[in-house]
């Protein structure tokens, strides 16, 4: 399929999700949570940020349907929605590193 040929919905929802995967800091969440689900209190230590920062990131990739959440009393924790995402997400830093 050429890109004349594909959906424009689709193209859309492809063009939101590399918007959502556009900070280092959300790259970086999609990595941490290729390695399965985590707590938001795991990836604040992981990614040694603020938990607002990372709240604030969550919820962009929440928003673009690249993350879930699943609440456990007070606890949150957050999960991808599918393992195509950590794929594209590698195949373009392994892309990067290429490219240097």
């Amino acid at each position: 399929m050429s890109i004349t040929e594909a959906d424009p919905a689709a193209l859309e929802r492809t063009t939101e999700m590399f918007r959502a995967l556009s900070n280092p800091t959300r790259v970086a969440i999609v990595r941490e949570l290729a390695g399965g689900e985590r707590a938001v209190h795991e990836l604040v230590d992981a990614l040694e940020l603020a938990q607002p920062r990372v709240s604030e990131h969550l919820a962009t990739l929440r928003a673009a349907r690249l993350v879930e959440r699943h609440r456990k009393g007070r606890s949150v924790s957050y999960f991808l929605v599918d393992n195509h995402v950590a794929h594209i997400v590698e195949d373009a830093i392994v892309h990067a590193s290429e490219v240097d």
